[in-house]
């Protein structure tokens, strides 16, 4: 089974500002699909997300989530299945929230874009994978 550790999820999971595909329970049981920014912390995949959201009431709900992150052509794919962890501690929010920013702006703008994704009730999560599936291809 392949992991984040393995190089070669971890450069496609990090080549390029690609955005990925979260998956979660709704509240009814329904599974819902939503983009996130993400980024890379250790073996860990870092998002954000309003603690009063959707996404936040389901994670406090449940903490089984996937993410799936592919290429626009759909040929290559990672999917990351775990349990999510969160913090409201403004700290470790604001640092999730500029690193996330940094793979998808200019780094120059990194930190004010991280600033405001880190309002306050916002939360921090941390999807610790249990398992990790890619496409086949994925090291050509």
């Amino acid at each position: 089974m392949a992991a984040i550790t393995d190089e070669r999820v971890r450069g496609f999971l990090e080549e390029s500002a690609r955005t990925g595909k979260l998956g979660y329970t709704a509240a009814d049981g329904r599974p819902l699909v939503v983009p996130v920014w993400y980024a890379l912390d250790g073996d860990e995949v870092v998002f954000t997300t309003g603690k009063d959201s959707a996404k936040g009431a389901s994670i406090a709900r449940d903490p089984r989530l996937v993410l799936c992150v592919d290429k626009e052509d759909g040929h290559k794919f990672a999917q990351i299945q775990g349990e999510a962890v969160t913090t409201e501690d403004p700290g470790e929010v604001l640092r999730a929230a500029v690193a996330i920013a940094a793979r998808y702006v200019s780094p120059d703008k990194a930190e004010k874009v991280g600033n405001r994704i880190a309002s306050p009730g916002q939360l921090a999560v941390r999807l610790r994978p249990t398992k990790v599936v890619t496409s086949d291809n994925l090291r050509d």
